[in-house]
């Protein structure tokens, strides 16, 4: 009772994985414990998937799960092992489904050490000491253990298959080698696994040269990838330095306009002022006068008024020199500055274009997206798909505009720019600057994507999927959801799907944006890079269960 009572201490502190006691035990999100160097392990086998489950209860994580120590785990395990309950046979020995049994173990069965080809048995260590100890065994030939040794034994003769036929490459006993097999090429298993390893050798030769070449091509390409980061580094650097140059040239020019304005400013204000002063005293003046004059007129004695007439003394008469200038008399200082920007703006906008040729961007002054549908309309692009791009499985229609997904096979004529592999087609029209457009789509899992020319039309591999390199972008469309691709990264998306895809893209800035468009125009991903090469629209559909559907469409709508 007591064992049993150890066996089952043992089952509740060992690794499901290596059956073994916990080393460094770390439990999982659903709860199960593990060695952290097996769970790690599994889960390096199931990187590439980017889905990761429990080896026990097949429960999924997305992302990967970070695995900490389960310190109070650890301290039982080794409280356990000081009690010396390690005495019993570690669970680690005893076959599990998957290994080689023991043959000659009776009851619970040993791991099998070793496999002999001669006595067609599998043996534990325990079992297989006789095959080291006795003369006659000790020339069986061990090999590693194997659960395909009754493929050794042919079927017909129940005798171990030494012999084998070039004439029908295939293994036989000595008996089929003189009865069926008689009169053809026939050799020991053993010659015609020398001749082969001959050819093994030079195979192996054959690819270790090609790795040794490989592995120079990778460096070169490593040194190359250094070259270019320290140019671009330093262009960095020295651009940097320039613009600060620049910036500051422009910052003292806009100080000189300044204090050019406000001089010219305080010598009109002045000037003004003074003409202003001189014509109050001249007001001043005539409104004496003038009480003089009335003063006069008033006077009842004749004699008094002729004698103070002052057309005997006439009034001096004064010419006014006042210039009244327009209000716009600072405007030709905006102008002058508008016409610098002007310039400067032009001449980035050519550099930017020679620079984009090399594979470099500069971004200059980026447009800000419009918010309303209105105004994206107002950069749409009338596209249409590419005949000699579509993948057989398309039809198109509606003059180039609208993609099917056929059950069967279409006929189009062999073309360098197809898809081969994969339900794809790209539009016809190169796209930069700013542009918009809509994808209407109907019945199964649809890609919306963009993408360089020269992705790879050819293969099955990832380097022709759109949103699976680093050559395209995708937003795949299901019937309710979306999953955004980029660079063989996918983003679920959680927002709602309409059966309408808005595209936008601002090339020279680097943005991309997916809508949902409905009433209101919902925002699913917006990709914020650079550009090096013109894109064009891309369409995809899913040729594989659940998301297939023969009859599927998806449209590049006109926009008005």
């Amino acid at each position: 009772m007591a064992q049993k009572g150890v066996e089952l201490d043992r089952e509740t502190f060992s690794c499901s994985i290596c059956l073994d006691l916990l080393k460094d035990p770390v439990t999982t999100p659903c709860g199960h414990s593990y060695c952290m160097n097996c769970i790690k392990s599994h889960w390096d086998v199931e990187d590439h998937k980017k889905i990761y489950s429990c080896p026990q209860c097949r429960q999924r994580f997305t992302p990967r799960p970070v695995l900490l120590k389960n310190t109070m785990l650890a301290v039982l395990v080794e409280e356990l092992k000081k009690t010396g309950l390690q005495a019993a046979p570690a669970d680690h020995c005893y076959a599990a489904a998957e290994d080689v049994a023991c043959d000659v173990c009776t009851g619970r069965k040993l791991k099998a050490h070793k496999s002999c080809l001669i006595c067609l048995v599998s043996y534990c260590e325990k079992h297989l000491q006789p095959h080291y100890d006795v003369a006659q065994l000790k020339k069986h030939k061990l090999v590693e253990p194997s659960k395909n040794l009754q493929e050794n034994v042919c079927s017909r003769h129940d005798e171990v298959m030494k012999m084998f036929c070039r004439t029908d490459q295939q293994l036989m006993c000595y008996l089929c080698s003189v009865e069926e097999h008689k009169g053809h090429d026939t050799v020991s298993a053993a010659a015609e696994r020398a001749e082969r390893q001959k050819k093994i050798e030079w195979s192996r030769q054959n690819i270790q040269q090609r790795i040794q070449d490989r592995e120079k091509d990778v460096k070169l390409l490593q040194q190359q990838a250094e070259a270019i980061n320290l140019s671009a580094d330093k262009a960095v650097e020295d651009s940097e330095k320039i613009f600060t140059e620049l910036i500051r040239l422009l910052e003292k020019r806009s100080s000189d306009v300044k204090q050019q304005v406000r001089s010219r400013q305080k010598s009109e204000v002045s000037r003004v002022k003074e003409l202003q002063e001189k014509l109050e005293q001249e007001i001043t003046e005539l409104k004496r006068k003038d009480a003089e004059l009335k003063k006069l007129s008033d006077t009842e004695d004749h004699n008094q008024f002729l004698h103070n007439d002052p057309s005997l003394s006439p009034l001096s008469q004064s010419k006014s020199s006042i210039h009244i200038r327009p209000l716009s008399c600072f405007e030709d200082v905006t102008a002058a500055v508008s016409e610098v920007r002007d310039k400067l703006q032009d001449v980035l906008r050519e550099k930017q274009t020679n620079l984009s040729l090399t594979g470099t961007k500069v971004y200059v002054l980026p447009q800000p997206e419009p918010k309303t549908r209105a105004g994206f309309l107002k950069y749409s692009r009338e596209i249409r798909l590419d005949p000699n791009t579509a993948n057989t499985q398309l039809l198109l229609s509606e003059g180039n505009r609208k993609a099917t997904y056929m059950y069967h096979q279409q006929s189009y004529s062999s073309h360098a720019d197809r898809f081969t592999e994969f339900s794809q087609v790209l539009s016809r029209e190169s796209l930069t600057g700013r542009c918009y457009w809509e994808v209407k789509r109907r019945g199964g899992g649809v890609s919306v994507a963009v993408a360089y020319k020269n992705i790879s039309r050819t293969g099955g591999s990832n380097e022709s999927v759109f949103g699976r390199n680093d050559k395209s972008w995708a937003l795949d469309c299901f019937q309710n959801s979306s999953t955004f691709w980029c660079d063989k990264v996918h983003t679920p998306i959680s927002r709602p799907l309409s059966s309408r895809v808005g595209v936008y893209l601002d090339h020279s800035a680097g943005i991309l944006s997916f809508y949902s468009v409905s009433d209101n125009m919902t925002l699913l991903r917006r990709v914020q890079t650079t550009f090096t090469q013109p894109l064009y629209a891309g369409l995809r559909f899913y040729d594989y269960f659940p998301f297939s559907s023969p009859g599927a469409t998806a449209e590049l709508c006109k926009l008005k």
